[in-house]
């Protein structure tokens, strides 16, 4: 016969290591695989957001005109930016 024990107050994670349930480590930095992401993919992805948070669905044929959206400078999406956030009245 087996006899099933609850943890004690002294050892918590016990029963959870018992089951495979574990606490990871926090990463080290220092292993971290470099990664730098273009501006122009930068701007697209914030261009994407922006248009989905005020409700605004690209459609198929608007991938082209997000794309030269994105190559253009940092400059003209903060214009951009801030005439949708004051038409559809939200904040980011």
């Amino acid at each position: 016969m087996h006899t099933i024990t609850a943890p004690t107050a002294a050892d918590p994670t016990r029963s959870r290591e018992a089951q495979g349930d574990f606490l990871l480590q926090p990463p080290d930095p220092a292993q971290r695989v470099p990664c730098r992401i273009d501006p122009v993919d930068l701007r697209r992805l914030d261009l994407l957001a922006l248009l989905t948070a005020a409700g605004i669905a690209p459609s198929a044929g608007d991938r082209a005109a997000i794309e030269r959206l994105s190559e253009l400078p940092g400059s003209v999406h903060v214009a951009l930016h801030r005439w949708l956030e004051q038409a559809y009245g939200f904040c980011r």
